[in-house]
């Protein structure tokens, strides 16, 4: 019996710390339900003696027999103690007001990018209205019983906060801009024409009383309103009419009104509704209070007019001052789940396209950044997933007019995944798998096209966009600094080994500028992370290829852009200006690499293998060869660059001569040349200079390609200005053909 008595005393310990809260939760809100049907007869007792028609016999029979039944059920309850409570059925009637809500939500619809509530004139609508009316009644009480009890703060509630004690005027329902307009509203938009059809135009005057009363006193009625012209203002340029309370004609008053909701509204937010942000970037709102329930209706329909908005903005000035505006708003924009996907959407929709400018982009990108920070996990990763579809699909197209912005977006994006670490990890790691499966599909599927898979620039971006961010998150430095690994270090193994399984898919010359390109993303991870990749043996590769060895053909092609390009166009191959093109990438992909290791204690070791291979290619390619290459340009780049790694293991080798620890000690090993600057080593010298040899190149380039757009435009704008010029001439010829025809009329007449 005593074991039965624990048991009996575990279950109960165990029920009341994970199940008394809900179920004394569930409890009261039945009681509140059986509360709301007790006043709801009450309502319609006194519509039937309004109407001069009495209640029937069994009406006021089944309202009597619920009231008592409500009252003797809060009676048990309040008399009942813990052990009666634990014995008690626990089986709670269904929430029918959970169900009346689900219904709303069905008759609710987003088509027009509003809140809009499909209201029948029948017992839907009614008992909506009986629900919002019954909430009405009751804050008014609290606030009466709130002037006895406190008169002093409802003393500061009535100078401060005037709307609060009177909610019955700031009411929100009719967002669609359909109901009628009331006393207090009329009054508030005196100075509106209504036009034919009762809608209230929008003039400078109103959008001034408006912006007064939201400035001086946070007025939520004229947040309301101008929500309501706002969502007008939004829709203005669809062209199916629909009904809207407001109406904007003027383009002055289109432009104030716009102003007025994008910088009023988040200051009226901030005072009613603060915002609250900790240090670690956690925000905080009050989300559960009344005024927030009332002003989630304007919250809905103000976010859902921004989203729709957005989505016809090209004005680059007032794209970027909506960005703005609703990068303070997103907080309040957290509980709407359908809300936060639109945005997301659009957001990114704005910062991936080339078109914009890059102010709108930048604002874009702030905007999304921000909601990573203070989103919870699951909005975070539907946002990282967004964002990198949105990379994807904008780096489809790439030419030399949108690779900066391209870049932009690589860059950019790279810092959203540092934000949460574990959570980048894990959507980078389902990404580059994907990458590895579309890969392996290509070496495994023998048909002739299976490689566009994998060699399209699409694929290359994604590849080049992974190893920006682990550069960006797993540099040396920056884990000094905070201590620690990064989370996202794992991943560079599998970028690294889906980048080299791409680099040699196709090892035909056409497409040795894709080489190139992931080579030099290669390249970025191992500067960043201290992690050694070969990529000697890929370079050599490309010398000792037939297209690199038999003698070049005469052409005059221009130099191929190697950056904006990852296959050669048939017409380059086996040129001479092709053949120079690949030979100056190696010289500098060469130097890049081996520069990495300039200061290391095993570089002799490390070049020697190299400095071999470039050495017979030289004499296989040479004067004296059986096949001579006959182009001395590449041969003398290359000479270059093996006498620096000559000079360079020469050099490590005399200050090697002088350490005095073993190779095993291995921070003696790391610590070799460590206060040594990288430029100062022969290599690292000739490296720098080649660098800032090609930015004067690569800026001279960029100099002549804006003249070349330049005189282009010019062209076109002369062009179409003399065929607007010819059309006039035609006309005023015609025009100049019928006055001496008529001039002919009259003489004749005259004759």
């Amino acid at each position: 019996m005593e074991q039965e008595g624990s048991a009996g005393g575990d279950a109960t310990k165990k029920f009341e710390k994970h199940h008394l809260k809900d179920t004394i939760k569930r409890r009261k809100d039945f009681a509140k339900i059986k509360q709301r049907h007790a006043i709801k007869a009450k309502k319609q007792a006194r519509r039937a003696a309004d109407n001069h028609t009495e209640p029937t016999g069994s009406d006021e029979e089944h309202r009597t027999k619920s009231q008592q039944k409500a009252k003797k059920d809060a009676e048990d309850f309040e008399n009942m103690n813990v052990d009666d409570f634990f014995q008690a059925d626990l089986d709670i009637e269904p929430d029918m007001s959970s169900k009346a809500n689900k219904g709303r939500k069905r008759k609710r619809g987003d088509t027009d990018g509003t809140l809009t509530e499909a209201k029948d004139a029948g017992s839907g609508s009614e008992s909506s209205s009986e629900d919002e009316e019954q909430d009405f009644e009751a804050h008014k009480k609290q606030m009466s019983s709130l002037a006895e009890k406190d008169p002093e703060f409802h003393k500061y509630l009535q100078e401060n906060d005037p709307d609060l004690l009177d909610l019955e005027e700031v009411d929100f329902k009719g967002l669609d801009g359909t109901e009628a307009e009331s006393d207090d509203d009329a009054s508030e938009t005196g100075d509106a024409a209504v036009s034919g059809d009762n809608k209230n135009e929008v003039t400078l005057a109103v959008i001034k009383k408006w912006d007064k009363s939201m400035a001086e006193q946070h007025s939520l009625r004229a947040t309301r309103e101008v929500v309501l012209a706002f969502r007008a203002a939004a829709h203005a340029s669809e062209e199916e009419e629909k009904t809207f309370k407001y109406s904007v004609s003027s383009p002055e008053a289109y432009h104030e009104l716009l102003v007025l909701a994008l910088n009023r509204i988040p200051d009226v937010l901030q005072h009613h509704l603060p915002v609250k942000e900790s240090s670690s970037g956690k925000i905080r709102i009050a989300t559960e209070s009344k005024k927030y329930q009332t002003l989630a209706p304007l919250l809905k329909s103000y976010f859902n007019s921004i989203v729709y908005l957005l989505g016809f903005l090209s004005d680059a000035l007032t794209l970027r001052m909506t960005l703005t505006a609703l990068e303070v708003l997103l907080p309040y924009a957290l509980s709407f789940k359908k809300i936060i996907k639109d945005l997301t959407k659009t957001i990114v929709g704005i910062w991936s396209i080339s078109t914009h400018a890059e102010s709108s982009r930048l604002a874009a990108f702030l905007a999304i950044r921000r909601l990573i920070v203070i989103g919870d996990p699951g909005i975070r990763e539907s946002v990282l997933k967004s964002v990198y579809q949105g990379l994807v699909k904008g780096s489809r197209n790439t030419t030399v007019h949108t690779i900066a912005g391209v870049n932009l977006m690589k860059n950019s994006a790279a810092e959203l995944w540092g934000i949460d670490s574990g959570l980048g990890y894990t959507t980078g790691f389902s990404f580059i798998r994907q990458l590895a499966i579309h890969l392996r599909s290509s070496i495994t599927n023998n048909a002739n096209e299976s490689y566009k898979l994998v060699y399209n620039w699409q694929y290359i971006h994604s590849l080049d966009f992974w190893s920006r961010v682990l550069s960006a998150h797993c540099d040396s430095l920056t884990e000094a600094k905070k201590g620690q690994q990064s989370p996202l270090r794992p991943l560079i193994y599998p970028v690294v080994q889906v980048t080299l399984g791409a680099l040699r898919l196709i090892p035909t010359a056409a497409y040795f500028p894709l080489r190139f390109h992931l080579t030099r993303a290669l390249l970025r991870i191992s500067a960043a992370t201290g992690t050694y990749i070969p990529l000697a043996a890929s370079l050599h590769e490309v010398l000792t290829s037939a297209e690199m060895r038999k003698p070049p053909k005469g052409s005059s092609v221009k130099p191929l852009d190697f950056s904006v390009n990852i296959r050669a166009p048939k017409g380059y191959l086996g040129t001479r200006a092709y053949q120079d093109g690949v030979g100056e990438q190696v010289q500098e992909l060469l130097g890049e690499f081996f520069v990495l290791w300039t200061k290391s204690i095993a570089f002799p070791e490390l070049a020697l293998p190299a400095v071999i291979l470039l050495k017979r290619w030289l004499k296989d390619v040479g004067p004296h060869s059986k096949h001579p290459n006959q182009n001395a340009k590449i041969s003398g780049m290359l000479s270059l660059v093996v006498q620096k790694l000559d000079a360079n293991c020469k050099w490590i080798e005399e200050r090697r001569a002088k350490v005095d620890f073993a190779p095993n000690n291995r921070a003696g090993v790391e610590g070799f040349l460590k206060d040594t600057e990288w430029t100062k080593t022969p290599l690292g010298a000739f490296v720098a200079g080649q660098r800032k040899q090609r930015e004067e190149k690569a800026k001279v380039l960029e100099e002549a390609r804006l003249q070349e757009e330049e005189r282009k435009k010019e062209e076109r704008a002369e062009k179409k200005a003399a065929q607007r010029n010819g059309k006039a001439g035609v006309e005023s010829d015609e025009e100049e053909s019928e006055d001496e025809d008529v001039e002919m009329e009259v003489d004749d007449d005259s004759e």
